[in-house]
């Protein structure tokens, strides 16, 4: 007889255990956890001209990492984080998350630890893990190897929307800070600990190399939300793969370009350390890394001193790093990080 490698009872017993951490009792879930779908009661009374947001995202290969090294949980927040983060980009509040599990042949224990994590970090967020996919792929993916993936839906209001459209010479950009690399550059990462094993040794801000590279992702709408609907913030960029230059850039409106000053950058030891071992130079470690600038926001100079104030007051660290000018919706960077 051949042998059959998913196991649907383990598949279902799983789903069983794991539907506790889905929606979290709240009264906008009209499904039950074994329904086919997701009902959400989306109740949008108070909006006059609802928007929805819809994003998909996944954490790359950073994966492959927190799975290495047992950091799942870690792994999870990244997801949520980043996707809200790009919620938020556009002036939304985030309200329901659908996830993925791929895997080459399911751990029911681990499948807990990453819906349970998943889910504690909407909540963090202010939104809820509604349902999702769980896949047994046998031959497709190796076993001990898991794919996560996410799709948020959120919601704005039409006329507050933020996209960059108000944005004019002028202006100043504020950058606020990421704690270390996110989510993006981690191809790099994983080459330079098999080739330089050495590095692991390393340590960065009283971390291990292990530890600072495995942050989770910096959430921003926290800190965001308390500034929306006020006029305050004409563009906001996650600034993400590609770094300033070509995540700044989507926001702004023909006639501007944005002049970044390098110098005013706080940098972060762990990229001191991955510039260190890879040899990279300012341009390619720019266009892999945050550098320590996670988000961008662009703000009429005369409101750029209140919009720094609310960052710091939220435990965001911020500071202006560059201005409008005319241009072609381009960003230019100029003088050179201070490492």
């Amino acid at each position: 007889m051949i042998k059959y490698d998913v196991n649907i009872d383990l598949a279902n017993e799983a789903k069983a255990e794991i539907s506790a951490f889905l929606g979290g009792g709240d009264s906008r879930i009209l499904s039950k956890p074994a329904d086919f779908a997701c009902l959400y009661d989306i109740g949008l009374a108070g909006y006059r001209h609802p928007v929805l947001v819809l994003k998909t995202e996944e954490p790359g290969s950073k994966q492959l990492i927190a799975m290495r090294y047992d950091r799942v949980e870690g792994v999870c927040r990244d997801m949520i984080n980043h996707l809200v983060n790009d919620c938020a980009a556009v002036g939304a509040a985030p309200l329901a998350v659908q996830d993925a599990v791929i895997c080459g042949k399911l751990d029911k224990n681990i499948l807990k630890r990453v819906i349970k994590a998943i889910s504690e970090a909407c909540a963090e967020n202010g939104c809820l893990l509604t349902g999702g996919e769980t896949s047994e792929q046998p031959q497709v993916i190796e076993e001990g190897r898991y794919i996560l993936t996410s799709s948020i839906v959120g919601v704005v209001e039409k006329d507050q929307i933020i996209d960059g459209r108000g944005i004019a010479p002028g202006d100043a950009v504020v950058g606020l800070a990421s704690n270390g690399v996110h989510t993006n550059g981690y191809t790099l990462i994983r080459r330079l600990m098999a080739e330089k094993p050495e590095i692991l040794d390393e340590t960065a801000d009283g971390e291990s190399f292990t530890d600072a590279i495995l942050r989770p992702h910096t959430a921003y709408y926290g800190a965001l939300r308390g500034l929306f609907g006020k006029g305050l913030l004409k563009g906001l960029a996650h600034i993400t793969g590609g770094g300033v230059r070509e995540n700044l850039n989507r926001v702004l409106p023909d006639g501007a370009d944005a002049v970044i000053e390098l110098d005013r950058y706080d940098i972060p030891e762990i990229f001191r350390i991955i510039r260190r071992y890879s040899g990279l130079d300012d341009a390619s470690m720019l266009r892999t890394y945050n550098m320590g600038v996670g988000y961008a926001a662009v703000t009429a100079a005369k409101d750029a001193e209140e919009v720094i104030r609310h960052f710091d007051g939220m435990g965001v660290p911020a500071k202006v790093i560059g201005r409008i000018v005319t241009g072609n919706r381009r960003v230019e960077c100029v003088g050179g990080f201070m490492w």
